[in-house]
């Protein structure tokens, strides 16, 4: 059985999508981050940076009869499944270092500025000018980074859909939010359509969402 500790978050349904993508058996448990609820011990046991999501697994890959395997930050989840599962992530190592530098590039850039964003936009107490210009500016060249890609190629990170996808639509359905509009970068939206209109897709944003 796959356990997944999550929230409703661009980083949870992430993982949310991938499980449903796969198609095998999980369960999600609720970890309340308005609440606190990532600073109880027993989720900092297997989180040791209080973040959603955590996966764990209790029929890790390999190792018959081993104890159950934690797995903490949403890019590792996603690239743990696609391996276990040999699905979404190619077996040529170029092609595999093209799903890994796009990877990267939603962990390193495009989620944690987007968020930023995102919180200076609507969530900061205090309306800071400097900051909502800086952290918009480079969304802007993010989705622009995107655009010119995705003139290029189907997918991130080519022929194929893959966990590079997976990994960055979650972080687009706030384009509005984040002071964006995909009419702007109109290869970002027929890509964002796209993946909004598979079933898995569908059912995974809906975990946990109230």
């Amino acid at each position: 059985m796959l356990d997944l500790y999550s929230w409703a978050t661009p980083n949870g349904h992430k993982v949310h999508i991938m499980l449903e993508e796969l198609g095998v058996p999980w369960q999600v448990h609720p970890v309340d981050i308005g609440a606190g609820e990532q600073f109880h011990p027993d989720f900092l046991a297997i989180s040791p940076n209080n973040k959603i999501p955590v996966l764990v697994d209790s029929d890790p890959v390999g190792s018959e009869g081993a104890e159950p395997f934690a797995i903490f930050e949403s890019g590792a989840i996603l690239h743990y499944l696609a391996c276990k599962y040999d699905r979404f992530f190619p077996h040529d190592a170029r092609a595999q270092s093209r799903v890994m530098q796009w990877l990267m590039f939603q962990m390193a850039g495009l989620g944690p500025m987007l968020g930023q964003t995102h919180h200076f936009r609507v969530f900061a107490p205090e309306k800071v000018p400097y900051a909502i210009e800086r952290y918009s500016t480079e969304s802007r060249r993010l989705y622009g980074v995107m655009n010119s890609r995705l003139e290029q190629s189907q997918w991130l990170a080519g022929p194929a859909y893959s966990i590079a996808d997976i990994a960055a639509f979650p972080w687009i359905r706030s384009h509005e939010k984040q002071g964006i509009d995909l009419a702007d970068f109109p290869h970002v939206q027929s890509w964002f359509d796209e993946i909004a209109a598979r079933p898995a897709v569908k059912s995974g944003v809906k975990t946990l969402s109230k």
